[in-house]
């Protein structure tokens, strides 16, 4: 893969930045993260379920070690074919913009400008990119807010 590109798992590899030639700097200005976080969708509907013991057998997204087990996000297909427990189903969106894990204020803007509408989001932070998992059935309004707070 060249420099410069990342690659979530399942996903098309994705240009973070100008220029092929080498690493890329991570944004940390907020009203450049803000008019350039480029909100796209990730096909599918996903789910956060926690497991005990070994991994599912399932493309695990995300993860994370908590004391009542290790929360995973998975497909929903996958956790109804496992038999997982979940009670959120989330579509993603991925905030395109290649944001610095050292920002401040994106993830506030954005969930805020979604609680305003009454739009739950679950972020996941990615090395080069934000996440957000919002209810399945108000992607639409979720990314119609955050297109408005792009133009803002």
């Amino acid at each position: 893969m060249r420099k410069g590109f990342a690659r979530l798992r399942g996903s098309a590899p994705c240009f973070c930045g100008a220029g092929y030639g080498g690493p890329v700097t991570p944004e940390t200005d907020l009203p450049t993260l803000l008019a350039t976080m480029d909100p796209q969708v990730r096909p599918g509907r996903f789910v956060f379920a926690t497991v005990k013991g070994a991994m599912p057998d399932a493309e695990v997204l995300a993860s994370v070690v908590e004391d009542e087990g290790l929360s995973v996000v998975v497909a929903q297909d996958d956790a109804d074919r496992l038999g997982l427990d979940y009670d959120f189903v989330g579509a993603w969106i991925t905030l395109r913009v290649y944001s610095s894990l050292e920002s401040v204020g994106l993830t506030a803007a954005v969930s805020a400008t979604l609680a305003d509408i009454g739009i739950s989001c679950n972020v996941i932070a990615g090395f080069h990119h934000d996440h957000l998992l919002v209810p399945a059935d108000r992607l639409d309004e979720a990314l119609s807010a955050l297109h408005v707070l792009v133009s803002a």
